[in-house]
């Protein structure tokens, strides 16, 4: 389905005309929507630019969705055929049963392929986000030769003695939550918008976007709102010992890799920097976008999307 209207609803933005232009402008350039299925699984994406052009292929944040992406690929769809998709469990995907981070880097793989990314000369570049880059550097591993780079913003790297502080402060790693607890209900979408939060907690830069988020993150039930990501996503993304060995995975990942990372964020700090360089990660380009917390591209989009464009022009332009 070709979509050439953008996602501006009554319902979160009742005067659609304070939003700034740049970001209906964005919604408004045209893209692709729809499914796929991998592993018998149908996984939900958008698609902007033209698919002969040079692939990107976006992935979200934990309990988030591909529309988080949705007003910083149309920057990207003039010279670059960009896909975001919904990880499964998350946003309009199904639910994949047991999913561990192996069978999320086999998920990515197969939307990949599925969308005809792998068929062009240059390779796919991946710009994946928290939860997203730890599924990003999975496939990586996977499929060694197959990425033509990863671009990882604000991903959790923390040294054990810094994520152990992190930890006994009460805040808990990006997969955590329990799969058994049902989700709660509310009467109207403005009692459901309420509950919604960010992890770890924030103000943004940009409140309309938070709103924009928290519409696309529910659902109708009946007369009801609730939540569209599935709680069977906590029964195998939990594990603690991910976070403990992500650094010494991202340095020992194959290919070009850059971090960008929000520069006042709790999941990538200066220490975050320091002991990247430690385990060997000297060759990494990293970069802090001012004024940006965890969720970047809420806080400062505009920023985010110049910083994320110029790395991936810079590879395109040495391939």
């Amino acid at each position: 389905m070709n979509v050439t209207t953008s996602d501006i609803t009554s319902e979160w933005a009742p005067d659609p005309s304070v939003l700034p232009v740049w970001f209906a402008e964005a919604l408004a350039v045209p893209r692709e929507e729809g499914f796929v299925t991998v592993d018998g699984v149908r996984l939900h994406y958008f698609r902007w630019g033209n698919p002969a052009a040079p692939p990107v292929l976006m992935t979200h944040g934990f309990l988030s969705h591909a529309r988080c992406f949705a007003f910083v690929a149309p920057f990207l769809a003039r010279d670059y055929h960009v896909v975001a998709y919904d990880l499964s469990g998350m946003g309009d995907s199904d639910v994949r049963p047991d999913c561990d981070m192996a069978a999320r880097g086999r998920e990515l793989i197969g939307v990949a392929e599925a969308l005809g990314l792998l068929g062009h000369a240059r390779k796919p570049i991946l710009a994946a986000h928290s939860f997203g880059s730890a599924v990003a550097l999975t496939a990586i591993e996977l499929a060694p030769t197959t990425f033509g780079g990863a671009v990882i913003c604000d991903m959790m790297v923390l040294r054990p003695s810094e994520l152990e502080k992190y930890r006994s402060n009460g805040r808990t790693s990006p997969g955590s939550g329990d799969p058994n607890r049902p989700h709660r209900r509310y009467p109207d979408y403005l009692n459901a918008r309420a509950r919604y939060v960010l992890s770890p907690p924030q103000p943004v830069g940009e409140p309309f976007l938070m709103d924009y988020m928290a519409y696309h993150a529910l659902r109708r039930e009946g007369t009801d709102w609730t939540w569209k990501f599935s709680p069977d996503v906590f029964k195998r993304d939990n594990s603690q010992r991910l976070w403990l060995e992500i650094g010494l995975r991202l340095v020992a990942a194959s290919g070009r890799k850059a971090i960008i990372h929000g520069e006042k964020s709790q999941l990538f700090t200066r220490d975050s920097r320091q002991y990247l360089r430690e385990l060997g990660g000297r060759d990494i380009p990293i970069i802090a976008v001012p004024e940006a917390r965890h969720h970047l591209m809420l806080d400062q989009p505009l920023a985010f999307t110049a910083a994320l464009r110029a790395v991936i022009e810079e590879w395109s332009i040495g391939d």
